[in-house]
């Protein structure tokens, strides 16, 4: 069986069905090659072909010392959001929305 290196682990061809042939890891559970990503902003799958998607990982920061925390936030805006030149707008009401999310559960 050819094996293919995904997601941290090796994954092998099930050789059992010529159609439809699924990715599976060592312990013989079934993965997908591709999970698809949602618009953050819009709740719109981005398909492959959206070529004018981004995805931006914002920095947490603690508020108190305003030190980087290590860890980071993850937004990705499709391509129909950019090409409206709603891009710049949808990141900062993400951020703002999380960054009030996580103010009210240190409260």
């Amino acid at each position: 069986w050819p094996l293919h290196w995904a997601q941290g682990k090796f994954l092998t061809l099930s050789p059992h069905s010529a159609r439809s042939q699924n990715m599976q890891n060592e312990n013989g559970d079934n993965v997908d090659l591709y999970i698809p990503r949602k618009c953050s902003w819009t709740n719109r799958l981005i398909r492959a072909k959206d070529h004018g998607s981004v995805q931006i990982n914002v920095a947490n920061v603690d508020p108190v010392t305003g030190l980087y925390t290590g860890e980071t936030s993850a937004y990705a805006l499709s391509g129909y959001v950019r090409d409206k030149s709603e891009g710049d707008m949808a990141l900062t009401a993400l951020v703002e929305a999380n960054d009030k999310k996580a103010a009210a559960s240190q409260e």
